[in-house]
């Protein structure tokens, strides 16, 4: 059994080649069970999350623990790993980091949202949230939306860590700006990444424009929000899988509060990916893909990991 370990999981699974992957996989038949959730203690905060799935050829399974008071730690709220097998034999094949791997499949299923939905002449990236996750999202959208000239960082609960990340990327030549009126940065943005675990939500229905493109990353449980369930009211909304119709607060409130019902999901990932021209939409449209994450992701980012070679090291 081969083991890949972050760096070489990272490698394996640059946007360019991911994003890709994923577009493909999302179409192709598979079997991909509920996720199972098991809340670890009496506060319901930490959890482990168990996520199978299989095809023909390949048969995995991801170990998730989430535990957000890390953060006062000083260490990652997310630790996992993901175990690949041959799917006719079951022989275990690989032993992949599955944080690397969750945080680039994210980032990538997100990114390619926004590939699908978002206006092709967006110019300016409200990134909100810092960690593991976010810290990422700036390469996975520069992949698919290469007119984005400005990206603004913001974090309601670690100033600093927005501030940090946007001089990293800076100090990478990207035009990025830590935002400390998160307000007011929601207005400027054509596109905005929410990837917290906020339990109450951190974007206003009232701060968005007209026209805005949003991929809610954080929320996978109903007690977690990021945004206003009214936002989606007015907003046209897709989901990367059905699941999120139960897991996500942002989805779970607004059914419960009647600003939305199951019609108005417009469309699944695996449904939005088979089209061949651009989805079209109107001027003042506001679009929202809420992504949950599911197995078949991680299948599909664990398999990219197997069957690629690592690309030659920069020197």
């Amino acid at each position: 059994m081969q083991y890949f370990d972050a760096a070489q999981t990272a490698r394996r699974l640059d946007y360019e080649s991911l994003i890709p992957a994923l577009r493909s996989g999302m179409t192709a038949d598979a079997v991909v069970p509920p996720r199972q959730h098991y809340s670890l203690d009496d506060g319901k905060e930490a959890t482990l999350l168990v996520m199978p799935a299989w095809n023909r050829e390949f048969l995995g399974v991801k170990l998730v623990d989430v535990f957000p008071r890390n953060a006062e730690r000083g260490m990652p709220a997310l630790s996992s790993a993901y175990v690949l097998a041959e799917g006719a034999t079951g022989t275990h094949l690989a032993l992949i980091d599955g944080g690397e791997l969750t945080r680039r499949r994210t980032v990538g299923t997100a990114a390619l949202g926004a590939s699908l939905l978002s206006r092709e002449d967006s110019r300016v990236h409200l990134i909100v949230g810092t960690g593991h996750i976010g810290s990422a999202v700036h390469d996975a959208y520069a992949a698919v939306r290469g007119g984005i000239e400005t990206t603004l960082v913001a974090d309601p609960y670690n100033p600093e860590g927005a501030r940090a990340l946007a001089r990293a990327l800076a100090e990478r030549g990207v035009n990025a700006v830590a935002a400390g009126d998160l307000q007011a940065a929601a207005g400027q943005a054509d596109i905005i990444t929410t990837c917290t675990l906020a339990r109450e939500p951190v974007l206003r229905d009232a701060w968005i424009a007209p026209g805005t493109h949003l991929d809610l990353i954080g929320s996978f449980r109903p007690d977690m929000h990021e945004v206003e369930s009214s936002l989606l009211g007015r907003s046209t909304v897709f989901i990367d899988h059905d699941a999120a119709r139960t897991e996500a607060g942002e989805l779970v409130s607004g059914f419960a509060e009647g600003v939305l019902t199951g019609e108005d999901i417009a469309a699944t990932l695996p449904e939005l990916c088979p089209r061949t021209n651009p989805r079209p939409r109107a001027d003042d449209e506001i679009t929202v893909f809420k992504t949950v994450g599911t197995g078949l992701a991680d299948l599909i980012a664990a398999v990219t990991v197997y069957v690629s070679t690592d690309p030659p090291l920069e020197r």
